[in-house]
């Protein structure tokens, strides 16, 4: 008799709506496979510590398994060459003091990455924030708009590793190609601690790959290497279906 499994699979799969796809490792081999180039200073390398000579840098031994903007931490930004629409997400990520990043879901809408330890009332700018959108056209002093800070700071210092875990469902589209739902976080944990749930984006944050472009149904993740040394480690994405 044939069996019934694979039916019995897809059946639970489409009564929960959340149908995953197999982890992708978006860090592989000894060099920077799987990132669109060119990937200018980006490094892949075996260890990363906070710098004891200056501690607003970051130093690395060879190796591979993390990958580093640069000797100096200042680079382009680093696009994945796979698209994801709906994801889960886990995102490994050190920097040292007063650094800078950013980790953009579909190269449009970020997660702050920032030297945040022991800020008393985080803004979106802080670490695990999401990025406010901008409009010149607001009016001086009013262009930033929608940024969500994170409800609770989950900062480590300066030189630890420090982790996402994101939930994040892609904006949806009619047949037309008129979107019809936001983009939005389900939820995102930083080091363990929950710090957004439910919160829409109405278009892309500052600085990302399309700010004032039409939003797509799926794009690259992006890493920000231009404002500060960063390293990261341990990203995986696995492609969902989020729908209703």
């Amino acid at each position: 008799m044939k069996s019934v499994f694979p039916l019995v699979v897809a059946v639970i799969c489409v009564a929960a709506a959340v149908c995953a796809q197999e982890p992708v490792a978006l860090i592989q081999g000894t060099g920077l496979e799987g990132w669109k180039t060119p990937t200018n200073k980006w490094m892949n390398v075996g260890e990363v510590s906070k710098s004891a000579e200056n501690e607003k840098q970051l130093v690395s031994k060879p190796g591979s398994g993390i990958i580093v903007n640069g000797p100096v931490g200042k680079t382009s930004n680093l696009v994945s060459t796979a698209e994801f629409g709906d994801v889960e997400a886990h995102i490994e990520w050190m920097v040292p003091k007063g650094s800078n990043s950013g980790v953009y879901f579909m190269g449009r809408y970020e997660i702050q990455v920032f030297d945040s330890f022991g800020k008393a009332n985080p803004q979106h700018s802080d670490a695990g924030g999401i990025y406010q959108r901008w409009d010149a056209k607001r009016g001086k002093g009013k262009e930033g708009y929608e940024g969500h800070p994170p409800k609770v700071n989950a900062s480590k210092a300066p030189g630890e590793w420090q982790s996402f875990d994101v939930i994040f469902r892609a904006p949806r589209f009619d047949a037309e190609g008129k979107k019809i739902e936001n983009a939005k976080f389900i939820k995102v944990v930083h080091n363990g601690q929950t710090v957004h749930e439910n919160v829409e984006i109405t278009g892309p944050t500052r600085s990302s790959m399309w700010e004032f472009e039409p939003e797509k149904p799926t794009g690259p993740l992006m890493l920000q290497g231009d404002h500060g040394p960063v390293a990261y480690r341990n990203i995986t994405l696995k492609k969902v279906d989020l729908s209703k």
